[in-house]
């Protein structure tokens, strides 16, 4: 049956259902992700305080390196691979290997394993995006992709709040590091046991009309392609053309740019409160997380403004945010060295609203706007697999140049790397994706 207005989905109580645990689940399981992706940042003061452990921060920079360079192929690998076989089966096997990595983790006390595994934890992490993105797509319409978007992708804003938190207070609560580990894999194996029972790829799946039938709209096509429409999903020939679209390909390199600050927060974050207000690890965890607490505000908002204000445009809150965001990293070093710990909570809060807001824009919205539902995982892989790139100085960058000038010069740097992405972007102000027959 096909119904031609968004208000008839509310009159099919089984299609609504399946819209909400869909969403549901698929939020739930990024969450998840989260839970083991923190442990080792937290564990890190833990870790260094250990006298069985030989370790220094310039290792576990490197460490985080060798993270960010197994999650940025991943994301190249599981991207294509959620197109090809479908989100359930990519996202399904990186839940398990991801709890069972970090259990290994938890056992560990040397630095060659906690690389090795930590490289392996970068490959399990990396099935979750761009996957899961594309499974969201099949389920909700272009003209609601920027408000469901937005709401979805506090997944990860809250994730890693709560498993930060989370993850620091387990420690604290066993007087153990280790359990910054163990715990956190516990809750991710239950999230991947309802994942299991819940999820479903697409509408059709369960004998249920495309969401575009279903709403009456025409389909997006990729613009590099006039053929591209046609090819089957999952092919060669359609990923090919999801690799060749410029607008991805420019999306990709502003998320290069962005990347590196939010992953340095996420990593880094702890150390760097503990650096400048001598907190303990579960107050240190605690306060770096209001980086992450604005977050979902950040995100909600600029999915808000792009569907309402701009017209399903992503591009110009993107813009915006980041121009804000290079001035408070410009700013953040001077402001905190002479204020106290509110100061660095309000700009912290200040950061995070303006970082996760452009950086869901980038990597969902408009990852699924231009590479079309067929080509959704392919294209958030490589967006995210070209920001994932960048990740990796955010990851290692940080124990570099504390070690030789200061953090004041790792937030210039962060700062000039988002005013590139702001200068990259400025010219797609106006796109918008193709569309059948156009």
């Amino acid at each position: 049956m096909v119904h031609s207005s968004e208000s008839s989905t509310a009159k099919d109580p089984r299609y609504q259902r399946w819209r909400a645990i869909t969403f549901g689940i698929t939020w739930l399981a990024y969450v998840g992700f989260y839970f083991t992706r923190k442990s080792f940042p937290v564990a890190k003061i833990g870790i260094l305080e250990d006298p069985a452990i030989e370790i220094t921060r310039t290792s576990l920079g490197w460490i985080d390196g060798l993270y960010g360079i197994a999650y940025a192929l991943g994301q190249f690998i599981w991207g294509m691979c959620g197109d090809r076989f479908g989100p359930r089966k990519v996202v399904l096997a990186g839940m398990f290997g991801s709890v069972v990595t970090a259990v290994a983790m938890g056992m560990s006390s040397t630095v060659i394993l906690f690389g090795a595994l930590f490289f392996c934890q970068g490959l399990c992490q990396s099935t979750g995006w761009a996957p899961l993105t594309k499974n969201v797509s099949y389920w909700f319409a272009r003209k609601e992709r920027g408000r469901t978007y937005g709401f979805w992708a506090t997944n990860y804003a809250l994730g890693g709040l709560v498993a930060g938190a989370f993850a620091g207070y387990m420690a604290l609560v066993f007087l153990n590091w280790r359990f910054a580990f163990f715990m956190p894999a516990m809750v991710l194996a239950f999230i991947w046991l309802l994942f299991l029972l819940l999820q479903r790829n697409r509408p059709e799946d369960i004998g249920l009309p495309s969401i575009e039938e279903y709403h009456g709209e025409t389909a997006d096509v990729l613009a590099t392609s006039e053929t591209s429409e046609h090819a089957p999903e999952g092919s060669w020939k359609m990923i090919g053309a999801v690799f060749r679209n410029p607008v991805i390909l420019s999306l990709g390199a502003v998320y290069f740019f962005l990347k590196p600050t939010r992953y340095a927060m996420l990593f880094w974050g702890p150390l760097i409160i503990n650096d400048k207000l001598g907190t303990n690890i579960g107050e240190s965890a605690l306060i770096s997380a209001a980086f992450e607490a604005a977050g979902p505000l950040g995100v909600m908002f600029a999915g808000y403004a792009s569907d309402k204000w701009f017209q399903s445009r992503r591009m110009p809150i993107t813009v915006v945010g980041l121009s804000i965001l290079a001035i408070i990293l410009f700013s953040f070093n001077g402001l905190t060295d002479e204020g106290g710990t509110g100061t660095v909570v309000l700009l912290l809060l200040a950061m995070g609203f303006f970082c996760f807001g452009p950086d869901a824009m980038i990597v969902s919205a408009s990852a699924v706007d231009f590479g079309t539902k067929k080509g959704a995982a392919s294209s958030a892989g490589l967006i995210n697999g070209m920001g994932s790139t960048g990740q990796i100085l955010g990851l290692s960058l940080p124990g570099i140049i504390w070690s030789n000038y200061g953090w004041g010069v790792l937030f210039n740097c962060m700062g000039a790397f988002v005013a590139l992405a702001v200068i990259l972007l400025l010219p797609r102000w106006n796109a918008l994706p193709a569309t059948a027959g156009k």
